[in-house]
Protein backbone atom coordinates (compact mmCIF):
# COMPACT_ATOMS: atom_id res chain seq x y z
CA UNK A 1 0.00 0.00 0.00
CA UNK A 2 1.72 3.58 -1.03
CA UNK A 3 1.67 6.40 1.43
CA UNK A 4 -0.48 9.13 0.81
CA UNK A 5 1.06 12.43 1.40
CA UNK A 6 -2.25 14.89 1.05
CA UNK A 7 0.28 17.86 1.50
CA UNK A 8 3.06 16.88 -0.82
CA UNK A 9 2.19 18.20 -4.27
CA UNK A 10 5.15 17.83 -7.34
CA UNK A 11 4.45 19.94 -10.66
CA UNK A 12 6.91 20.25 -13.28
CA UNK A 13 5.82 23.65 -13.68
CA UNK A 14 6.55 24.69 -10.00
CA UNK A 15 9.80 25.18 -8.31
CA UNK A 16 11.43 22.77 -10.89
CA UNK A 17 9.80 19.56 -10.27
CA UNK A 18 10.45 20.01 -6.17
CA UNK A 19 8.60 18.23 -3.79
CA UNK A 20 6.43 21.60 -2.59
CA UNK A 21 3.62 22.02 0.38
CA UNK A 22 -0.04 21.87 -0.71
CA UNK A 23 0.62 23.36 -4.26
CA UNK A 24 3.02 26.51 -2.67
CA UNK A 25 6.17 27.41 -4.01
CA UNK A 26 7.63 25.80 -0.79
CA UNK A 27 9.70 23.36 -1.12
CA UNK A 28 9.73 20.10 1.56
CA UNK A 29 13.75 20.65 0.99
CA UNK A 30 13.29 24.33 2.64
CA UNK A 31 11.20 23.56 5.37
CA UNK A 32 13.75 20.74 5.99
CA UNK A 33 16.71 22.88 5.86
CA UNK A 34 14.80 25.39 8.06
CA UNK A 35 14.50 22.75 10.75
CA UNK A 36 17.99 21.39 10.08
CA UNK A 37 19.14 25.16 10.99
CA UNK A 38 17.48 24.82 14.19
CA UNK A 39 14.47 26.80 13.78
CA UNK A 40 10.99 25.77 16.22
CA UNK A 41 7.99 24.38 14.17
CA UNK A 42 6.48 27.62 16.30
CA UNK A 43 9.28 29.77 14.21
CA UNK A 44 8.45 28.55 11.25
CA UNK A 45 4.72 29.11 11.31
CA UNK A 46 5.79 32.60 12.83
CA UNK A 47 7.57 33.34 9.80
CA UNK A 48 5.72 31.64 7.05
CA UNK A 49 2.16 31.94 7.96
CA UNK A 50 1.24 30.35 5.14
CA UNK A 51 2.53 27.35 6.43
CA UNK A 52 0.47 24.92 9.02
CA UNK A 53 1.82 22.78 11.80
CA UNK A 54 0.41 19.63 9.84
CA UNK A 55 2.14 20.35 6.86
CA UNK A 56 5.59 20.23 8.70
CA UNK A 57 4.86 17.30 10.33
CA UNK A 58 4.41 15.88 6.79
CA UNK A 59 7.28 16.91 5.19
CA UNK A 60 9.14 15.18 8.22
CA UNK A 61 7.33 12.03 7.32
CA UNK A 62 8.24 12.31 4.00
CA UNK A 63 11.53 12.52 4.27
CA UNK A 64 11.57 9.57 6.70
CA UNK A 65 10.15 7.56 3.83
CA UNK A 66 12.18 9.00 1.19
CA UNK A 67 14.94 7.88 3.73
CA UNK A 68 13.86 4.18 3.96
CA UNK A 69 13.04 4.07 -0.12
CA UNK A 70 16.89 4.04 -1.09
CA UNK A 71 20.24 3.13 -0.04
CA UNK A 72 22.90 5.12 -0.94
CA UNK A 73 25.84 4.06 0.98
CA UNK A 74 27.34 7.08 2.96
CA UNK A 75 31.32 8.00 1.79
CA UNK A 76 33.69 6.66 4.39
CA UNK A 77 35.47 10.14 5.45
CA UNK A 78 39.32 10.28 6.58
CA UNK A 79 39.80 11.23 10.44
Amino acid sequence: MAKLFDRITVNPEVCMGQPIIRGMRITVAFVLKLLASGMSHGEILTAYPELEEGDILQVIEYAAWLASEYHHPTPAYAE
